[in-house]
């Protein structure tokens, strides 16, 4: 967990933020930036971000004690009915005088859309204001103790990814090789992973108790590890049995992708640009046909975060920034016998890529 200052120091960053953008207040509802601002995993959260002055939280009742043990905000209250949530946070911005009042409007656990429409005509005649480009602003670029975690959930990462290597063989289950993923990435530390394992040709799929794997056919794991509540990315497949040659022209191509994307993502050059090149290679060998767009995303809070390359357009316009942690290549090749990827969490600096995870 960062110190106290650390967490301050987010909140008045956002605090300007808001003054600069005329939004008098912001609720944050969703877990990930809760975390950010509080230091605190919790679930249903609220956190009432001023633009002037300290934030205030809600908790259920009796949840006070250990909140406080846990975070740095002082101003702590309670609701025992779901209405009384939403009567509080109403009360306290009509007797504020705001005239706009800022939500994240994600597709993150506890950003419903039910919400926004019931604050919405609770609070008639106030301006809603978007508030997720704002705090991604902040959320983008990690602070050293933000890396301190990421760094340990890419160790953890490579431990799972060495135990899927240990069980993967034809017959295994695809439920059973992520069941033994999610042992060793719980025991050492992990509290939310996400484990993906697919054979054949699905992308990120949750893993079926009764689809089995077999020889020729690529397998895919895709892990998610947090620590202290930040993730780190890994993906890799196997191919039991061996490969074809359209199998190996595969490996090869993607491998020649991973090396380009690290070449090239740096500070100044596009995501779009980065994506022309990889393109490119694809097309060089013939498996464009294959190649599904969209080379990398950030990881953070989240194990998918903005920049989104692989699902929103307008972030293939963005820049690289030091400090940004990105997940790549997310690029795969989804060949007949299934998907061929290869994808680390590196952290832009000046001088080059950090690896948080990579092959030992």
């Amino acid at each position: 967990m960062c110190r106290e200052e650390i967490y301050r120091k987010r909140v008045e960053r956002f605090q300007e933020l808001l003054r600069e953008n005329n939004i008098e207040a912001a609720v944050v509802r969703t877990v990930s930036t809760f975390i950010y601002f509080t230091g605190v995993k919790w679930l249903r959260p609220a956190l009432m971000i001023p633009q002037e002055g300290e934030p205030w939280v809600m908790v259920f009742k009796n949840e006070t004690d250990l909140f406080k043990q846990k975070s740095w905000i002082e101003d702590v209250r309670e609701y025992q009915k779901v209405e009384e949530l939403m009567v509080e946070i109403s009360s306290w911005i009509r007797k504020s005088g705001f005239m706009s009042a800022g939500l994240e409007i994600s597709v993150e656990r506890d950003s419903y859309t039910l919400f926004h429409e019931l604050f919405k005509r609770l609070n008639m005649g106030v301006e809603v204001v978007d508030t997720l480009p704002l705090i991604m602003q902040l959320r983008m670029v990690k602070d050293e103790c933000e890396l301190e975690a990421m760094r340990v959930a890419g160790q953890i990462a490579m431990k799972g990814m060495d135990r899927a290597k240990e069980v993967i063989k034809p017959g295994v289950s695809e439920l059973e090789i992520a069941n033994e993923v999610r042992h060793v990435l719980m025991k050492e530390g992990s509290e939310w992973p996400l484990v993906y394992v697919s054979s054949g040709p699905r992308i990120h799929a949750e893993p079926f108790k009764d689809v089995f794997v077999e020889e020729g056919k690529f397998l895919t794991v895709v892990i998610g590890t947090d620590y202290d509540n930040y993730y780190a990315n890994m993906t890799r497949s196997f191919i039991p049995g061996g490969a074809d040659d359209l199998s190996r022209r595969g490996i090869e191509a993607v491998s020649e992708a991973y090396e380009k994307a690290l070449e090239l993502t740096k500070p100044g050059i596009k995501f779009s640009q980065i994506e022309a090149e990889i393109k490119k290679i694809y097309e060089e060998k013939g498996l464009d046909e294959y190649y599904i767009k969209g080379y990398t995303h950030g990881v953070g809070l989240l194990i998918e975060e903005p920049p989104i390359t692989t699902i929103v357009t307008r972030h293939w316009t963005w820049k690289p920034i030091p400090g940004m942690t990105l997940a790549m290549i997310h690029t795969p090749l989804m060949l007949p016998n299934g998907a061929v990827k290869k994808e680390d969490t590196i952290l832009i600096t000046e001088n080059g890529p950090e690896f948080l995870t990579y092959d030992v």
